[in-house]
């Protein structure tokens, strides 16, 4: 799909965010795509490593903690249960009882 893109195309695509965003915006942009991208590489690194010691049958420690943890919170922390919705106001075309 991004194969055709030439150096044209992302000319244009910069010309129009330049038009939306402001010059003055764009350092601001640029700096929270870069930390988006950091993330997102973050993330998936750590997920390839859990897939790798879930392959061995290792898994790392912080994760073990962490589900037992939950596991915990689950098991001594009760069921609560939503109160229903009420409505205070009539709805239209409906009359106040």
């Amino acid at each position: 799909m991004l194969q055709n893109l030439t150096g044209w195309h992302a000319l244009i695509i910069l010309a129009i965010v330049l038009i939306v965003f402001g010059a003055a915006k764009l350092p601001a942009l640029a700096r929270s795509v870069g930390q988006s991208v950091r993330i997102l590489k973050d993330e998936s690194s750590d997920r390839k490593a859990e897939q790798g010691a879930a392959s061995t049958g290792t898994a790392p420690a912080e994760a073990h903690d962490a589900d037992a943890a939950f596991d915990a919170q689950l098991t001594t922390t009760p069921a609560t249960v939503p109160k229903p919705l009420t409505r205070s106001v009539p709805l239209v075309g409906e009359r106040a009882s």
